[in-house]
């Protein structure tokens, strides 16, 4: 077991949240802080993939999780009018791996705090800066706070304050696709899976969630835009309005401006996640394009195998010169395969549509073959 005594988690979403609980378990008392002053729980919804369930009943929270969300079975592809292309049985592909869930993010990060819950943890509370001197790294926060730590664990997200003080001062790059999430508390009719209607640049999905909400998201190919709060819902029903099957549903469903959450398509792509006794996981160390679904469930796999190695090894550096060499194949492979579906899910139509009627099923399930081994 690695001689770490003060551990710091900067980030307090889904891989903050997961790394603090994963290192407790492995008998660490990490504490963390997180720049919000509430706890965030931002982008609507989202879909877990059975290896992020795997992850999750091993933290002892599956259960909690599978109860708040609702089972996805399949993942299904419609061209714009609503004809399908083709269908995959997410159930059968992961098999014994666990569950798909649909579930909102608020209700996630519920979970995920309340097994975090014995961890020291500071709101509203940012890291400034950053300095490594013989095995120690000096924390400086916004509260004008100064305290040493053994390692620091960059979990705060694709705009790491972590990343950017001790790693790299890159801005993550647009990935080309700008998108608007969104929930409804109602489930218009047909929506039983994972369900994706593909236009000419843009696509609209939907997906299941607890209590009979769904979460809907609408992507559109292009240069990146500023969409104003104000007549925003407005300009959206447009963008979607020549869209069938439950598209115009769930469009009518919106009720105002504030219900969309807009932003871009992002990737950070890093030659190293770690310097010296800092660390950088999920997002901070490898976003990518959500087209696979797999964001949350690599930053909670990120959060399991670095606890492992942080007990397993007998110092902090090899610790981690371990897990980035267990996760960057895994994560690599994530970025690139979710890369390559960003941009074929916008190619021209009649091309999309015929390589998906004739080989969809069997591109998605290579997408995610590699995953259904543990991490």
């Amino acid at each position: 077991m690695a001689e770490v005594e003060r551990i710091l988690v900067v980030g307090g979403g889904i891989a903050g949240l997961s790394v603090a609980t994963a290192l407790r378990q492995q008998g660490f008392a990490p504490e963390l802080v997180e720049r919000s002053p509430s706890w965030p729980a931002v982008g609507a919804g989202i879909h877990l993939h059975a290896n992020g369930m795997r992850v999750l009943r091993a933290l002892g929270v599956g259960e909690a999780v599978e109860k708040s969300g609702t089972p996805i079975r399949h993942w299904r592809f419609f061209d714009q009018r609503g004809r399908m292309l083709y269908s995959t049985n997410v159930e059968q592909m992961w098999g014994d791996v666990g569950p798909c869930i649909g579930i909102a993010r608020t209700r996630l990060q519920q979970v995920l705090t309340a097994a975090a819950a014995p961890v020291p943890t500071r709101l509203g509370t940012s890291v400034t800066s950053l300095t490594q001197e013989e095995g120690r790294v000096q924390v400086g926060s916004s509260d004008g706070s100064t305290a040493d730590y053994d390692l620091v664990i960059g979990a705060d997200g694709i705009y790491s304050s972590v990343r950017r003080l001790a790693i790299s001062a890159a801005p993550p790059e647009y990935a080309g696709t700008v998108v608007w999430r969104s929930i409804i508390a109602s489930r218009p009719s047909g929506v039983t899976d994972f369900t994706v209607f593909m236009g000419d640049d843009r696509y609209f999905g939907q997906v299941p969630m607890g209590a009979g909400h769904t979460y809907g998201f609408g992507a559109v190919a292009g240069p990146p835009c500023d969409d104003p709060v104000h007549g925003r819902l407005a300009r959206f029903r447009d963008r979607f309005a020549d869209f069938g099957g439950p598209v115009p549903a769930y469009l009518a469903a919106l009720e105002c401006d504030q219900q969309l959450h807009v932003g871009p398509f992002e990737l950070v792509e890093l030659d190293c996640w770690h310097t010296g006794r800092v660390v950088l996981i999920g997002d901070a160390a490898h976003a990518h394009p959500p087209n696979m679904g797999e964001g949350g469930c690599m930053a909670m796999e990120d959060a399991f195998v670095l606890a492992e190695e942080l007990r397993a090894a007998s110092s902090v550096e090899s610790a981690l010169e371990r897990y980035e060499a267990r996760r960057r194949p895994r994560a690599n492979w994530v970025q690139e395969q979710s890369r390559a579906a960003a941009e074929g899910w916008v190619l021209p139509p009649d091309l999309r549509n015929a390589a998906l009627r004739e080989r969809g099923d069997q591109i998605f399930r290579d997408r995610y073959r590699p995953l259904i081994a543990t991490a």
